[in-house]
This record gives structure tokens, C-alpha cells and sequence, in this order.
């Protein structure tokens, strides 16, 4: 979508370029239709007031190309008109070269009709070249030319913006009057018809310069070759150096044009057709015939959720590993009865067993679990104690049991006193001698001391006790 001025007209795509602006296709939001923009590139108080005078004109005929209306949007400024699409008469010449001389007349009429109808506003054009006379799109049909680019028109009596000696306009087309510095009159646009017909009849533009030399040195020229007798009679008439000889207003040129017309030969099958072709080329994208295009509205799907992840797994600490107490491991010996040498002798002790190899399983893949959405997390307990857990006495993280302290004034429970070891039964060894008990299995071991230590230590303490008591009787 182009910028769109004041609310109402949208531009869409640059079709042209002056000295004093950029001419715009645009769209008219309240009109519904395409318009010519012609948006001002400068904005100097000079500027402004040629813009003014522009945009002031309103004058409503069909070969006309006034402004229509104009819109103001911050710094920027622009004046509206119909949007003509065949080009310039420079674009027919630059396709076709020289045209016919009746196709010419008809160009001329119209644009001495329109002519007309500026003078009459009293407005002189002032800048009457090819590339300001446009052309609607009509084909191979009649032409309609249209008067176009007021940048530097003014009105008769109207002071003027620019120094006396300076000139304004496009070299080439000016009067010789205009390069002299006189004020601005209606024969100074018919001179330039004038140029404009010559341009149309050879294809090229003309030197103007040398035509007024010899019109001042030779007087009326001959007829150029390829141009009738009677439409030169009246060109010539329009060249006059002298304005005071040329044609006064732009509808007495046009009678003698007519005039000339009816002398002039008929058009024959040989000769060429004109066309006048679309120059605008194709709306760019986002627009149609009917205006600017509705777009649908631009939906996002919302973004998917992340899949669930696992929450990562916890490295399992294997328990310390504590190497085994053997500080009270202690062997029974052999029973009496069986001699040593038989122990040594037997087969189990000679040749141990061969461990058989175990096949290692061939491991079996096992399809991945099911991840679980993550859980939020459960306000933790601690565990109870470990000694409310396991019903029994109290027992240490190791497993072992402890004697219940009590006050040293209580008698000692049932439970509490203290019961020999009972030496355990001897254990057979593979291979059927009753011996010691496999090495892999351990006693539990027993609150204390152990008892090589426990039983010296009480007689020891037997003995201080009498050696106590026998000296208290001493006293």
C-alpha cells in the first residue's frame, strides 16, 4: 500500500518528473478512481506561489488538463488531475516518426480548441512543447489531446516571479519576443504551436533559430518538402517573428486551420495508422482496476507448545562400601576325632571344583519407557527415626544392636542381662568334613569387648576389688 495524503489519495506508482515535482499515479478514496498526483519537491516561498497559481486554474474543457483539486499533508503538497494514459506527443513521434498531414490537423485543432479556452481565462500557458500535449489511450480511433502543465502559466497583468531580463520556458520553443524579455502575451503561445506542428510534420525538432533568422533575412520560406501548400500557408503565418504579424488569438488560428483542411487531399489506403498505445503499463501489486486490493487479514498460528520433557534423572550414589571387622573372627579347631591327614587328603581339599563358565545372555533390546509429564513437586516428609521404623531394641545405622541405657540405679531387665556365647555347631564343608565354616560367612558381632579381652580384664578387676576390701580391714 502506497502513502496516502490528507486521508483521501493514495499513491501508488511515479509516472513522471518535472522541474518543480513528481507526477504520481494515485487512487482517490472519496471519488473511487485513479487520478494524476503531481506532489511538489521543493517547499521555498518561490515554489509555493508558482504551486498556487497552478493549482488555482479551473478550467473545464475536454483538451484541457487542469488541476482539479489539491491536499496538503505535513511539509508535502500536491494537486490532482484525470489520469491520461497514451503518452505525449514525443512518445507518438518517437513510435511513428513524421506523422500525416491530416492526422496533424487534427491534432492542431485541438489544441488550438483548448488554447482558446485558457486564453479566454485570460492565463498565458507560456511552456507549449511535445512533451506537455498528452494523448488518451484511444487506439487506432480519433485522437484526443489534452493541454497539460500550468508550472509557469500567468495570468495577463499578474506581476511576475522572475527578474525581467530572466527567461522561462524550454529552449527551443521560445518566441523571440520571450528571449527579449517582453511581458508575456497570447502570440507567444501561438509561436510555439507553431514549433509543435513543424515537430509533428518532420519527426524532428526544429531550429528555431535559424528559421527566425531567415524569416527576418528572406521572409516567408517555401514550403518544406512533404508539407502541403495550404497547412504551410498557415504555419508560416504562426512563425512570424514579428508578433504583430502572426495570428492575434488562438481561435482565429484555428479558423484559417480549418480552412486550410478543406484544401487538402483526401488520406489514401497507403497511409499509416496511428495508435495510440496505454504508456502507463500495468498497476503494480496490491492494486486493481477498482482500487486498491482487500487483503485478507494475516492470522498466526499460535506457537505449539514444547513437548514434555523427563525431569532429569538423579545420579544413584551406591552406600560406602565398609571393609569387614575381623578383629574377633576366630576358627573352631577340628574336632578330636578326625585326624588332620584326612582333611588334608580329601578330594575337595586335593582338587578344588572347577568354577563351569556361565554363557553371558545375549542382551535383549527393550523399547523405550514411556516419558512421564512432569509431576510438580510433593512437600517432602522426613523420614522418622530409625529407631521408631524397626520395632526391637535400638540398633545403630550398621545394623547392631546397643543395650538400652537405663539409669545406673535400675536392675537390669531379663532381656538385659547378659547370656554366654554358645559356641555354634560345626559346619560341614563341601565335600562332607565337618570343619570350619566357610570363610564367606561371618558372626554377628556382639556388643563388648571381645571375650579374650573381657574375661582378663574381670578377673583383673576381681582382684583389685580383694586387694581393696583387704586393706579396708587393715585400718
Amino acid at each position: 500500500m502506497g502513502e496516502v495524503f490528507a486521508g483521501r489519495y493514495e499513491l501508488v506508482d511515479p509516472i513522471g518528473r518535472g522541474g518543480a515535482g513528481a507526477v504520481w499515479r494515485a487512487w482517490d478514496h472519496r471519488r473511487r478512481r485513479y487520478v494524476a498526483a503531481k506532489v511538489l519537491q521543493q517547499s521555498d516561498a518561490h515554489t509555493l506561489l508558482r504551486f498556487v497559481r497552478e493549482q488555482a486554474l479551473r478550467i473545464d474543457h475536454p483538451h484541457v488538463l487542469a488541476p482539479a483539486s489539491w491536499a496538503a499533508d505535513d511539509d508535502k503538497v500536491l494537486f490532482t488531475m484525470d489520469l491520461v494514459k497514451g503518452g505525449s506527443l514525443a512518445h507518438v513521434i518517437g513510435d511513428y516518426g513524421p506523422l500525416a498531414p491530416a492526422f496533424v490537423c487534427t491534432l492542431l485543432d485541438q489544441l488550438l480548441a483548448g488554447l482558446t479556452a485558457v486564453h479566454e481565462e485570460g492565463v498565458v500557458h507560456r511552456d507549449i512543447k511535445p512533451a506537455n500535449i498528452l494523448l488518451e489511450a484511444t487506439g487506432t480511433g480519433r485522437p484526443h489531446l489534452r493541454l497539460s502543465d500550468f508550472g509557469i502559466a500567468m495570468r495577463k497583468g499578474e506581476p511576475r516571479l522572475t527578474e525581467t531580463d530572466y527567461v522561462v520556458g524550454t529552449p527551443g520553443y521560445f518566441a523571440p519576443e520571450q528571449m527579449l524579455g517582453d511581458e508575456p502575451d497570447f502570440p507567444g503561445d501561438l509561436f510555439a504551436v507553431g514549433l509543435v506542428a513543424l515537430y509533428l510534420l518532420e519527426g524532428a525538432k526544429p531550429d528555431s533559430k535559424a528559421l527566425i533568422q531567415h524569416f527576418a533575412a528572406h521572409g516567408t520560406p517555401d514550403a518544406p518538402q512533404g508539407i502541403p501548400e495550404p497547412l504551410w500557408q498557415v504555419l508560416a503565418t504562426l512563425l512570424q517573428p514579428d508578433p504583430d504579424a502572426r495570428f492575434r488569438t488562438a481561435a482565429g488560428a484555428r479558423k484559417a486551420l480549418l480552412a486550410a483542411v478543406e484544401l487538402l487531399p483526401e488520406p489514401g489506403p497507403d497511409d499509416e495508422i496511428i495508435e495510440v498505445f496505454d504508456q502507463l503499463g500495468p498497476l503494480p501489486p496490491g492494486f486493481g482496476p477498482e482500487g486498491p486490493l482487500k487483503r485478507p487479514p494475516v492470522t498466526t498460528p499460535p506457537p505449539l507448545p514444547p513437548p514434555p520433557q523427563a525431569p532429569p534423572a538423579r545420579p544413584v550414589t551406591p552406600p560406602p562400601t565398609r571393609a569387614p571387622d575381623r578383629s574377633d573372627d576366630f576358627h573352631l579347631a577340628p574336632p578330636d576325632g578326625t585326624p588332620s591327614a584326612v582333611r588334608d587328603s580329601s578330594p575337595a581339599a586335593a582338587h578344588p571344583p572347577t568354577p563351569t563358565p556361565t554363557p553371558t545372555p545375549t542382551p535383549t533390546p527393550v523399547p523405550p519407557a514411556p516419558v512421564a509429564p512432569p509431576q510438580p513437586p510433593q512437600p517432602s516428609t522426613p523420614p522418622a527415626p530409625l529407631a521408631e521404623r524397626l520395632p526391637g531394641p535400638p540398633f545403630d545405622e550398621d545394623g547392631y544392636t546397643y543395650p538400652i541405657t537405663r539409669p545406673y540405679t535400675a536392675k537390669p531387665t531379663p532381656a538385659e542381662q547378659f547370656t554366654p556365647p554358645t559356641a555354634p555347631a560345626p559346619v560341614a564343608a563341601p565335600g562332607g568334613v565337618v570343619g570350619e565354616a566357610p570363610r564367606q560367612q561371618h558372626r554377628r558381632r556382639r556388643p563388648g569387648p571381645p571375650v579374650k579381652v573381657a574375661v582378663p580384664v574381670l578377673l583383673l578387676a576381681l582382684v583389685g576389688y580383694a586387694v581393696g576390701f583387704w586393706a579396708l580391714s587393715q585400718l
